[in-house]
């Protein structure tokens, strides 16, 4: 069997299940600084599906909103850890979260044996974002 990479294919989203969208949206945009990319309404199959991102989705990875009609909480159960976003500088990112009104629940720090600085965030529906700033 030949080893080889294939160059077309990437990660094209990570999927969240919300159980509020115009919230969620005004986190991801407001607090994080995403932007809505496009969203697509299904009333027949009973969800919406919103896609953010900080770039065009042919050109990164960027984040799938799904609302379900009338699912207002999820379990996160134990297997999903976080989604991690580079920043410039972690601490001043940190300090914008806050002044947006999101929360931070573990403030800038190096990361022991390592050069980056990182800390933590819970978005709305309590997944966790992870801030990554590298040297």
């Amino acid at each position: 069997m030949e080893n080889h990479v294939n160059k077309s294919r990437r990660i094209l989203h990570t999927m969240l299940r919300v159980g509020n969208l115009k919230r969620s949206i005004d986190f991801y945009t407001r607090i994080i600084g995403m932007k809505v990319l496009r969203t697509f309404e299904q009333p027949d199959e009973k969800y919406t599906l919103t896609f953010l991102g900080f770039a065009e989705e042919a050109e990164t990875c960027v984040l799938e909103l799904t609302y379900n009609f009338g699912v207002s909480t999820y379990g996160l159960g134990n297997g999903f850890g976080h989604i991690a976003i580079c920043v410039d500088n972690c601490k001043a990112a940190c300090d914008e979260i806050r002044e947006r009104g999101g929360n931070v629940t573990v403030d800038a720090k190096l990361l022991s044996g390592s050069n980056e600085v990182i800390a933590f965030v819970t978005d709305p529906d309590g997944y966790k974002i992870e801030l990554i700033q590298r040297a």
